[in-house]
């Protein structure tokens, strides 16, 4: 495997030096929001051109994620052998195999064979997200992590306003409303001719993304980007994880593992779901309603600046966390019991439609929050518990299913009732989750919690 690089540690690293490696870690999470969101407007153009029903549409985002599950912790045992950089670069490399698989998936109109080439861009990303994220974690004091998570996310989420919007402007045309409607009228080769041209489009824009993501590839193996040691461990840590012999050890790790999963099933029903719902429901054109997943992305965005200007100053990344789980909860209630048209920002639609655009708010800053807590005190065990993460990013896979299951058997506003448990779960974490530090029955640990509960409060009001 040849000479691996030297290994820095996080405190030796200049100002400079961790500038540019947040730069350079900003673009990464900047390419996986485009790659990602772009999966908003793909569900209904694979609906439509692969005449799908909702179940089967949103198994773009069960293969685009369930690889998470699958390469999380091959990933961090490939990271371990070969250091970040070459890690990454493997990761890039499987996003533009994934990428190019997309031209004989069009040339057949083969549904099964874009969900093979989704699927391969996923277990790319899942070696880049295993990398990513403890990596910005804890490149910093971990009272401000949510803070340069929140940066982070800004790269991600600017990145999926555009790449739906890039991706609808160069796949369809002004005339392609009327084409839709006209298509249940058409005779069986009128059809068959006219989806094969619609599907034929992505070819050269995948054909450009598969060869950027390989250049980007080589772009990251010879970038300043430092090795740096994400298992080391202070004198107390060290001796708090002295016995531990197992990640499933760590109560907080495995409970916010299952937070993940549940934010980010939350937070891509959120998504890519709302373009269905405007078409469906609301007889918006797909070329209107394009614009509403850059919406939800927006008002996520508008979260994370409050992010990086209130934490940790005025309020803790806990107290945010706190915050924001119980808003989605709030607006989760509102999607589904308030109803009314109103005109804003240029569209006629019910309200409804605009308390899934704030669910964007509302997740926001959860992953930001939940992630230190989680790493919290791993040590040696911080690249495995990062792998553990990653493999909650199943949540993107199965939440968006049983969305469809139940979008199929009532409708697309009722559906939404599936996000109220994954926010009450949320809420649980915020409150309690994250203080939990041993598997022991809960009467038994009460005092211990108390007094874990009460050292973090005091921590949290000196930050």
């Amino acid at each position: 495997m040849g000479n691996k690089p030297s290994v820095v540690e996080v405190g030796s690293m200049s100002k400079r030096d961790t500038r540019i490696s947040i730069f350079i870690i900003g673009l990464l999470f900047f390419i996986f929001g485009f790659v990602t969101w772009v999966n908003a407007i793909l569900i209904p153009y694979f609906k439509i051109a692969c005449e799908l029903s909702n179940l089967q549409s949103y198994f773009v985002a069960f293969a685009f994620y369930i690889s998470y599950f699958i390469m999380s912790v091959p990933s961090s045992y490939l990271l371990k052998a070969v250091g970040f950089k070459k890690g990454m670069m493997v990761g890039f490399w499987a996003m533009a195999v994934g990428a190019l698989i997309f031209i004989p998936a069009a040339l057949t109109r083969t549904y099964e064979v874009f969900l093979l080439g989704l699927f391969t861009i996923g277990l790319g990303l899942a070696v880049l997200q295993t990398a990513a994220n403890p990596y910005i974690t804890i490149l910093g004091p971990k009272e401000s992590a949510a803070q340069r998570i929140s940066i982070m996310g800004i790269c991600n989420k600017g990145a999926g306003i555009i790449a739906p919007l890039i991706f609808a402007a160069v796949i369809l045309k002004p005339t392609d409303t009327g084409l839709f409607e006209q298509l249940a009228h058409m005779g069986a080769q009128e059809r068959a001719a006219a989806l094969d041209e619609l599907i034929r489009r992505v070819i050269t824009p995948y054909a450009v993304v598969g060869t950027v993501l390989f250049l980007l590839g080589l772009m990251v193996r010879y970038s300043p980007l430092p090795e740096i040691n994400t298992e080391s461990e202070s004198s107390e840590v060290a001796a708090a994880n002295a016995g531990k012999k197992s990640i499933f050890e760590f109560p907080h790790l495995i409970l916010g593992a299952l937070a993940i999963f549940l934010h980010v099933g939350t937070q891509v029903v959120a998504i890519d779901t709302i373009i269905p719902y405007a078409t469906h429901d609301m007889g918006i054109s797909l070329l209107e309603a394009k614009t509403f997943p850059s919406y939800t992305l927006a008002a996520t965005i508008f979260g994370y600046c409050m992010g990086i200007l209130l934490i940790p100053k005025v309020i803790s990344q806990v107290n945010a966390l706190r915050f924001c789980t119980v808003l989605g909860a709030l607006l989760v209630a509102c999607i589904t019991l308030v109803k009314g048209q109103v005109t804003l920002l240029g569209h006629t639609t019910d309200i409804s439609i605009w308390f899934v655009v704030l669910l964007g708010l509302a997740n926001s800053l959860v992953w930001a929050g939940i992630w230190p807590l989680a790493l919290e005190g791993l040590g040696r065990f911080t690249k495995l518990g990062a792998s553990i993460m990653i493999m909650g990013l199943c949540g993107n896979a199965i939440l968006p299913l049983v969305y469809g299951y139940f979008a199929d058997a009532y409708n697309l506003r009722a559906a939404y009732w599936v996000l109220f448990p994954c926010y009450l779960y949320l809420i649980f974490y915020a409150f309690y989750g994250h203080l939990i530090r041993r598997w022991s029955p809960a009467f038994s640990s009460n005092i211990q919690l108390k007094q874990e509960v009460q050292t973090y409060e005091v921590s949290e009001e000196k930050n």
